[in-house]
C-alpha cells in the first residue's frame, strides 16, 4: 500500500512538473521568435521587399557563422530536432544538453531570419526537449520519469509554435512516443497548454493565419479534393526522395567542405528571392495567408510550391539547424490553392475557395511527408476553427498516406535516423506491423476435460488411454486448472480414487487466455503452467483452444521464416 500510494505521489509530482516545463517551454519559444523577426529585420531590412544585394548576401554570409557555430559549438543543433529528441527517450535516457537548446535557439534563428528555407517549430520543439532534460536532471527525477520528460517538453515547445495545443499532444504522442497512458497523457497535455497559455499572453491568440470562409459546397467536390489528395502525395514522395538522396552525399563531402555548404545553399535561396520568388524564403507564414485569401494566381501558386521544395532541399541536406513544419505547411497552401485554381479553370462550375484547398493541401503535405495521418486532420481542424471542412481533409489526407507509403515505404523520420547511424522505433511500421495473437498458435480442444467434481478413479478411467501428459481441470464455479498424467495416477495408487479432484489436487487456477490477445502474453505464464487454457470472452468455461509453449515457439519459427 505504502508502494502504491508512493507511486501516486511521484505521478501528481511529475503532473506539476509537466506545467513547469510548459511555460517555461512558452517563455522560451516566445524569445525565439523575437529572435527569428529581429534577425530578419537586421539581416534583410524592415522593407516588404528587400534589395537583391540583401537576399543575395545576407544567407549566404549568415550561412558561414552558422557552419562555424555548428561545427565547432552546437554540433547536436544540426538537423531539425525531432529525431534527437527521440534518441533522448530511447537511447540517452531523457538526456538532452542544456546546451543543444541554446545552440538550436541561436543557429536557427540565424538561419530562419536570414531566408533559409525552414521553420522554427521542429526547433522549437527541440528547444523545449532540452529545457525539460534539464529541469528533470536538476529536480534528480527517476530513469523512468527521465525518458519521459523530453517529450513532455517536445509537446510543450511545439504546442507554443503553433499556438495549437491538439496538434502538438498527437505528434508528440503519434510519432515521438508512439504510446499512451493516462499518466504520459496527462503530462504532455498539461505541458502543451501552459506553454500555449503563456505563448498567447505575450504573442496573442491570434491563429497563425488569418482562416476565411471555409465550406464545401457540393458533394462531389470530393472527387475534386481526392485529386489534389494524389498529387499532394507525389509531391510529399518527391519532397521526401530529395531528401533521402541528397543528404547522405552532403555528409560525405569532405570536411571543409561542411563550412561551404550552408552558405552555398543561401545563396541559391537568395538567388531564387532575388529573380522573383522572395515568398520561398523563411518561414513565409504570411505568403500562406495571401494564398488563403486569393492574392496568386493559380500558375504562380504551382511555381512557388515546386520552389519551396527546392529551396528547402538545399537548406535541410546542407546540414543548417532549422524545421521542416512551416516548408511543409508552405508547400501543401500552394499546391492545395494551385489545385483548386486549375480544377475551377477546367471545370467553372465547381465550387472554388481557396482557402479550403489551401488547408487542405497544408493537411494533405503533413499526411504525405511527415506521414503523421491523425496530426494532419487535427492540426487544419484547430488552425481553421471549422469542423465542415473534415471531409476533404480527411479524402485528401488519406490518399496523399497511401500513395506516400505505398510510393517510399520507410517515413522521412526514419530515414533521417537510419542515414544517422541510430536504429529508433518506427512508428509507422508498429502501427502497420502484423501481431501474432493467441489464436494464431493455439491447438484444439483436448477431448479428456476433467472437472473438479469428478473423483479420482473416474478421472483416471476418462483419461485412459489418453496422449496427453497434462489434462486441464475445469474448477467451480469457474476457472481452470492442469493436473498431470502422472500425478493423477499417483493419487490413484496411493487409495484416494473416491476422493473428488477439488479436494486432493486443487490447484491454483491459471491464468485465461483470449483468442485475440498478443501472443507473447501466453510466455509469462508457461514457468508454472505446461498447457494454458483459450477461452472465450462471452463464456469463460467455453474452451476455444489450447496453447503450450512449444506452440508458441514453433509459430514464431515460421513465422521469422515467412
Amino acid at each position: 500500500m505504502s508502494a502504491l500510494r508512493s507511486m501516486f505521489r511521484e505521478d501528481r509530482y511529475f503532473l506539476m512538473i509537466s506545467v513547469f516545463i510548459g511555460i517555461f517551454s512558452g517563455l522560451f519559444v516566445v524569445c525565439f521568435r523575437y529572435a527569428i523577426d529581429w534577425s530578419r529585420i537586421y539581416l534583410l531590412g524592415t522593407g516588404a521587399m528587400p534589395s537583391r544585394t540583401r537576399l543575395l548576401l545576407a544567407p549566404a554570409l549568415t550561412g558561414l557563422v552558422i557552419s562555424v557555430l555548428v561545427i565547432h559549438l552546437f554540433p547536436r543543433a544540426k538537423g531539425s530536432g525531432v529525431n534527437q529528441t527521440k534518441a533522448a527517450l530511447y537511447i540517452f535516457n531523457g538526456y538532452i544538453p542544456l546546451r543543444t537548446a541554446l545552440g538550436k535557439f541561436i543557429t536557427s534563428a540565424l538561419a530562419i531570419g536570414s531566408g533559409q528555407s525552414l521553420g522554427p517549430e521542429d526547433p522549437s520543439l527541440q528547444i523545449g526537449a532540452s529545457l525539460a532534460s534539464a529541469i528533470g536532471r536538476r529536480l534528480n527525477l527517476s530513469r523512468d520519469r527521465m525518458r519521459l520528460i523530453a517529450p513532455v517538453g517536445a509537446a510543450a515547445g511545439l504546442a507554443a509554435a503553433f499556438n495549437a495545443p491538439i496538434s502538438a499532444v498527437l505528434f508528440v504522442i503519434e510519432e515521438v512516443i508512439g504510446r499512451w497512458t493516462a499518466g504520459i497523457l496527462g503530462s504532455v497535455v498539461l505541458s502543451a497548454v501552459s506553454s500555449v497559455v503563456v505563448t498567447r499572453w505575450f504573442l496573442g491568440s491570434e491563429s497563425l493565419f488569418r482562416i476565411p470562409v471555409v465550406e464545401l459546397q457540393r458533394p462531389s467536390e470530393l472527387i475534386a479534393y481526392a485529386v489534389l489528395g494524389i498529387i499532394g502525395g507525389l509531391a510529399s514522395v518527391a519532397f521526401a526522395s530529395g531528401i533521402e538522396h541528397l543528404r547522405p552525399r552532403c555528409a560525405k563531402m569532405l570536411p571543409w567542405t561542411h563550412y561551404l555548404q550552408p552558405a552555398i545553399a543561401g545563396l541559391l535561396i537568395g538567388a531564387i528571392g532575388a529573380m522573383g520568388a522572395p515568398q520561398v524564403m523563411g518561414a513565409g507564414y504570411n505568403y500562406m495567408d495571401e494564398a488563403m485569401h486569393g492574392r496568386f494566381t493559380w500558375q504562380f501558386l504551382a511555381i512557388l510550391a515546386l520552389l519551396k521544395i527546392v529551396a528547402t532541399l538545399l537548406s535541410f541536406v546542407s546540414g543548417t539547424p532549422g524545421g521542416m513544419f512551416a516548408p511543409t505547411l508552405f508547400i501543401g497552401a500552394m499546391l492545395g490553392a494551385a489545385v483548386g485554381g486549375a480544377e475551377h479553370a477546367l471545370l467553372p462550375h465547381l465550387g472554388w475557395s481557396p482557402g479550403t484547398y489551401a488547408l487542405v493541401g497544408m493537411g494533405v503535405l503533413f499526411a504525405g511527408f511527415l506521414r503523421v495521418p491523425m496530426t494532419s486532420v487535427f492540426m487544419v481542424l484547430e488552425v481553421s476553427g471549422n469542423y465542415s471542412i473534415i471531409l476533404p481533409v480527411i479524402v485528401a489526407n488519406t490518399f496523399a498516406y497511401l500513395i506516400s507509403r505505398t510510393l517510399m515505404p520507410t517515413a522521412i523520420f526514419d530515414v533521417l535516423s537510419r542515414q544517422d547511424g541510430m536504429e529508433l522505433p518506427s512508428m509507422e511500421e508498429q502501427r502497420e506491423e502484423n501481431i501474432l495473437r493467441i489464436e494464431d498458435a493455439m491447438q484444439e480442444p483436448p477431448k479428456n476435460i476433467l472437472d473438479a467434481g469428478d473423483t479420482v478413479e473416474k478421472a483416471l478411467r476418462a483419461a485412459e488411454g489418453s496422449q496427453d501428459e497434462v489434462l486441464l481441470v475445469r474448477l467451480r464455479p469457474s476457472g481452470w486448472s492442469c493436473i498431470g498424467l502422472s500425478a493423477l495416477r499417483a493419487l490413484g495408487q496411493a487409495g484416494k480414487g473416491e476422493q473428488t479432484l477439488d479436494s486432493v489436487a486443487a490447484g491454483e487456477a491459471i491464468p485465461l487466455l483470449h483468442p485475440d490477445l498478443p501472443l507473447d502474453m501466453a510466455l509469462r505464464y508457461f514457468d508454472r503452467w505446461p498447457l494454458i487454457p483459450v477461452v472465450s470472452r462471452a463464456n469463460l468455461r467455453e474452451l476455444d483452444g489450447v496453447i503450450a509453449e512449444r506452440d508458441v515457439l514453433e509459430r514464431y519459427r515460421d513465422f521469422a521464416g515467412e
